[in-house]
């Protein structure tokens, strides 16, 4: 079977954009050798969806892969080619997987396309069926290991804290990235290096903090795993938030673990529906009006716990509840309206769309309408926002050279605008962001929404944000 969609479905060839520096490394047929069929019966990608793509070529500019490689089935229409392939019987190759897996999985291509094609329930569904399914090289599979023994954990995640910020203060810092020697022998640790934040003191959070003023809601609050770990300042600020904004926010961070984005979105169904009745329990009986999620990734997942836990009899009911309370901050501060007094902030702000918040989520305007509030805030936008920055979840950590040239395409769009501050919703996309403008030797703050209107809120210097 050719790599490339076969013209008998009257589908055009498109033209290649330039490739990157990283290959597409597409070795032969995409096939294998005859085997088992590709897919099982536990909720394969599903053909009535697959049957509404009509290979239109939409989603082909707003793809990462393609744009970095112009390669077919590195396409969001060339992977909905091999899933049918798949439920037709050809057995799940290793060139087929490698596809699945280098989607970012940024859903750029769910906005993009006219038909309404459910990429996202088509991908999710590949992934679990490739987690279970294809046994992974040993390295691979080490490292994926790794990865998912430490990430969703956030006590695990808080060990860390202390040797990075002894290396941080020894000064290695800069003597290892100077040299450069990281990056070549061991990419993988070079990437986690360069991405971890420069860690301060941390901020700990109450189990409960009441309303400024006539409590409007009852809210409960996501805290995370990565952010809670290197980014809690951002937790600070949108609690601080919604109570000036009247939320009671119940917070419990001593109870409360992943919610398990990263595991649903890398096809660990079992592990995340694990982690999803867990925050079902915890919050469940705290009679929430809304609950809040300050980080994309998390709040796409959480708004599909219906989706995720359909076939417990247990949770179903309780999940989909569960879910239709879940909305990302700047979507209840804007359903709620503002009440607490915005103070100026002279500075010019360069707003970025997380890929789950804008693409998964639908929520655009209202960030955008909570920062053009702030008395003295100049917005930009950026060039090219539907293409995904590269951090997605841990993407970035299992592709580091894509990612990498990714990340720095999206730096130069943010330094190409001037603005002093680049502000986003998203851990990943702060941390991947500022690590390729370091890269490039430029120089922009970065902040999270909640930390600028919090800033703007309890009257903070704008120096607070840009140093």
């Amino acid at each position: 079977m050719s790599s490339e969609l076969p013209a008998q479905r009257g589908v055009d060839r498109p033209q290649r954009s330039r490739p990157g520096s990283v290959p597409p490394d597409v070795l032969g047929p995409v096939a294998g050798p005859p085997g088992e069929p590709a897919f099982d019966a536990d909720h394969p990608p599903r053909r009535d969806l697959i049957d509404d793509c009509v290979h239109c070529g939409f989603c082909l500019p707003t793809c990462p892969t393609y744009v970095l490689w112009g390669e077919e089935m590195d396409s969001p229409r060339g992977r909905i080619y091999l899933m049918e392939e798949g439920l037709d019987g050809e057995p799940l190759s290793p060139s087929m997987v490698r596809h699945f897996d280098r989607c970012l999985g940024c859903m750029a291509c769910v906005t993009a396309c006219p038909s309404g094609v459910r990429y996202d329930r088509l991908i999710e569904d590949t992934r679990q069926q490739v987690e279970r399914r294809h046994p992974r090289p040993r390295r691979e599979r080490l490292l994926r290991t790794a990865i998912f023994q430490v990430f969703p954990y956030p006590r695990r995640l808080r060990l860390l804290r202390g040797p990075l910020r002894a290396y941080q203060a020894s000064g290695l810092r800069q003597l290892v990235r100077r040299s450069g020697l990281a990056a070549r022998l061991a990419p993988t640790l070079a990437t986690l290096e360069s991405l971890a934040p420069t860690l301060g003191r941390p901020a700990r959070l109450p189990a409960r903090l009441p309303a400024y003023g006539r409590r409007r809601a009852r809210v409960g609050m996501l805290t995370g795993c990565v952010q809670r770990a290197f980014l809690p300042d951002v937790n600070a600020a949108t609690a601080r938030v919604l109570a000036a904004e009247g939320c009671e926010v119940v917070i419990l961070p001593d109870r409360q673990g992943c919610c398990g984005a990263l595991s649903v979105h890398n096809g660990r169904a079992e592990e995340a529906r694990r982690f999803a009745r867990a925050l079902i329990d915890v919050f469940d009986a705290a009679g929430l009006d809304r609950f809040v999620v300050n980080a994309a990734g998390c709040g796409s997942s959480l708004k599909e716990y219906g989706e995720l836990l359909r076939d417990d009899p247990a949770y179903a009911e309780r999940a989909a509840a569960f879910a239709a309370k879940v909305r990302d901050l700047a979507e209840l501060l804007v359903e709620l309206g503002p009440v607490a007094r915005r103070y100026p902030l002279p500075v010019t702000v360069a707003y970025h769309d997380a890929c789950h918040l804008a693409h998964a989520q639908g929520v655009r305007a209202q960030p955008r309408e909570l920062l053009r509030a702030i008395p003295g805030l100049e917005l930009r936008e950026i060039a090219d926002p539907e293409i995904c920055c590269g951090s997605a979840g841990v993407w970035n950590v299992l592709n580091p050279e894509p990612a990498a040239q990714l990340g720095e395409r999206k730096a130069r769009d943010v330094l190409a605008t001037g603005a002093e501050l680049l502000v986003t919703a998203n851990p990943g996309c702060l941390m991947q962001v500022a690590a390729a403008v370091g890269r490039l030797g430029g120089r922009v703050a970065l902040a999270h929404t909640a930390q600028v209107l919090d800033a703007s809120i309890r009257a903070r210097p704008v120096t607070d944000l840009v140093p």
